[in-house]
């Protein structure tokens, strides 16, 4: 049974979080104090780490990266910091989501699933794992190979990235802001706009018909999602 540690000084939403993820077959740990959290978080006794931002003894920041010193989990922030140099600010010290309060839990349980799984299959890849397949579309993650109805398909090393990142993720919405940090964040060069552009050509190499994709939908004013369904 996976472990997953919350680190939440707001009982309420602690418990809430706490009762989907029980309901969905995780173990889950509460713990309301920053400091204490970080140690236990940084412990390695758990297999993902819910946070909030804003705590008292020491904030999520600080906790993000204590874990990352050592450990390579999932970490979700859940906070109610709203504005987008918050967002930025915590995916760039290693959080791998953000989530504005108020949420909705099933969502939040639905992105642990999904980063569980990546990095599940960033440290080992069983064979059953190591090829994505929907409806004709395979992406084999050791060659890094994409084919549809058979017919390999060439992608740029950006291109293959962006593709694998929403195949890895199926049916969640990514902002193009989340999308660029996940996949340029290191780079120097570019901006959000280059989303889009590498979408529309990933769309054209495997979608049937690119002005009505099958695979990567536009949520207008949303982001991007990766259909599975």
């Amino acid at each position: 049974m996976e472990r997953i540690l919350i680190i939440e000084d707001d009982m309420d939403i602690a418990e809430l979080e706490r009762d989907y993820l029980q309901l969905n077959g995780f173990k889950t740990e509460i713990i309301q104090d920053g400091l204490t959290g970080m140690k236990k978080a940084a412990s390695g006794a758990y297999d993902a780490v819910v946070v909030d931002l804003m705590l008292p003894n020491k904030d999520g920041f600080e906790i993000i990266k204590e874990i990352r010193k050592n450990l390579e989990i999932p970490v979700i922030v859940v906070s109610a910091k709203m504005e987008d140099i918050d967002k930025i600010r915590g995916l760039n010290v290693g959080a791998d989501d953000y989530l504005t309060k108020p949420f909705s839990p099933a969502e939040l349980v639905a992105r642990i699933k999904a980063h569980l799984k990546r990095y599940q299959r960033l440290k080992g890849l069983t064979p059953a794992q190591e090829v994505l397949q929907y409806k004709g579309l395979e992406i084999n993650i050791a060659s890094h190979k994409v084919q549809v109805n058979g017919n390999e398909i060439p992608l740029t090393t950006k291109e293959y990235e962006l593709l694998f990142f929403l195949a890895a993720n199926p049916n969640i919405v990514f902002s193009k802001e989340h999308l660029f940090d996940a996949i340029w964040g290191d780079d120097c060069f570019g901006d959000v706009a280059t989303v889009a552009v590498h979408i529309q050509k990933i769309r054209k190499k495997i979608e049937k018909n690119p002005a009505s994709p099958e695979f990567i939908e536009t949520l207008w004013g949303t982001g991007y999602r990766f259909n599975s369904l």
